[in-house]
């Protein structure tokens, strides 16, 4: 059902690594028809951290899956030729270069729309196409760095690098999101469009919470000091027995209430509202769960409404209850291959069907299937 929501709707996608990659899975997991243009060498991701025994990345098979790859030289006459053939007849184009190389290899968002007035061309770069950043290279942490955002992580001494990387998966979905609506919009007006998109930007729009402190007295939400940085007894990560970790969310004084009261331990309830950062309570919390291990606390606390979960390691997730359940992982198909992470929502009750594997094919092949269903399909 979901996978048939964009049946008939062509993609090309210029991008690499992992943002704009992520943002045309998601429409190829809608049923799109999304072709990966990469250059002759490939895109690094295909070796990126560590290999399968056929060569690639599993990152690269898992964010590109469903998708078929074709190798084009865009700096060449005849990849030019070919990749024009493909614009025009396609709906969408997302494409991940630093500003100005798209027209200096003769597609400037004017020709594009040109050759193919009805294109989405969505651009997602590190900064967005002006401004003093806009040529600057960039990652995932950097992005977060200048948008405030780890500012707000790991502990008083330091901050955290988080995992997975938020500002790539964070804009690739809002890529995603601006291509739907883009796709909307032409259906009502005819007209495609150009979207102008960022990593930077899109983390940036994330931080309402951090920008709403600014200059306010006694909200502070520095890393180990704030109600949900790390400040309160209530709302935090503690270590048990075996080495393992719990999280504790019990924000709400009902929560809490419920908490102590599972946990035979009264005294508390009066001290959850104690200043930040509460130091002395976080302590004896941290002592208190130290002496059992965390399954034991799983089965103690598995009546009680307080948000308490343990913190699962990523081989135990697919064991979950609610994971399979709602058959969120489609399991691996080989003793090295990880389980397959199913799209994240249901359609009249039904869910997407699993991905199939990325192929790879000549442009030739794809530019042949493509202007033959020109004139049997539109997005």
């Amino acid at each position: 059902m979901l996978d048939e929501t964009l049946r008939g709707c062509r993609v090309l996608d210029l991008s690499q690594y992992l943002p704009g990659p992520y943002a045309t899975r998601l429409l190829a997991d809608l049923g799109a028809d999304v072709i990966k243009i990469e250059p002759p060498d490939g895109d690094p991701m295909r070796t990126f951290i560590f290999l399968d025994d056929d060569g690639l990345s599993p990152l690269y098979k898992q964010v590109n899956a469903g998708k078929t790859v074709v190798r084009l030289d865009l700096k060449s006459e005849s990849g030019r030729s070919r990749f024009t053939e493909l614009v025009k007849v396609a709906d969408v184009l997302l494409e991940s270069y630093r500003p100005g190389v798209m027209e200096r290899l003769g597609f400037s968002p004017a020709h594009l729309q040109a050759l193919n007035p009805r294109l989405v061309h969505c651009a997602l770069s590190g900064f967005g196409q002006d401004g003093p950043a806009g040529q600057r290279a960039g990652h995932d942490l950097t992005y977060m760095a200048l948008s405030g955002m780890l500012h707000h992580t790991g502990t008083v001494e330091i901050p955290a690098i988080p995992f997975p990387p938020v500002s790539d998966y964070a804009s690739g979905q809002q890529a995603a999101n601006l291509i739907l609506a883009a796709l909307l919009r032409r259906e009502r007006q005819g007209k495609g469009c150009t979207i102008d998109t960022s990593i930077f930007e899109t983390v940036l729009s994330w931080q309402s919470f951090g920008q709403a402190g600014v200059s306010r007295a006694g909200c502070s939400l520095e890393p180990g000091r704030g109600l949900i940085t790390g400040g309160v007894a209530c709302y935090q990560i503690y270590r048990t027995a075996d080495e393992k970790f719990v999280v504790l969310g019990a924000l709400e004084d009902k929560f809490w209430q419920a908490f102590c009261a599972a946990v035979a331990q009264p005294q508390w309830i009066a001290r959850q509202h104690e200043p930040m950062p509460q130091t002395a309570l976080i302590r004896e919390l941290r002592a208190f769960f130290a002496t059992a291990p965390r399954d034991a606390w799983v089965q103690r606390l598995a009546g009680t409404d307080c948000c308490f979960e343990p913190l699962l390691e990523p081989e135990e997730v697919a064991g979950h209850a609610q994971v399979m359940s709602r058959q969120l992982l489609e399991p691996a198909q080989g003793e090295a291959l990880p389980a397959e992470i199913r799209f994240p929502a249901k359609i009249n009750g039904r869910m997407s069907r699993p991905r199939k594997p990325l192929r790879e094919v000549s442009v030739e092949t794809v530019a042949a299937d493509w202007l033959l269903e020109r004139e049997q399909s539109a997005c």
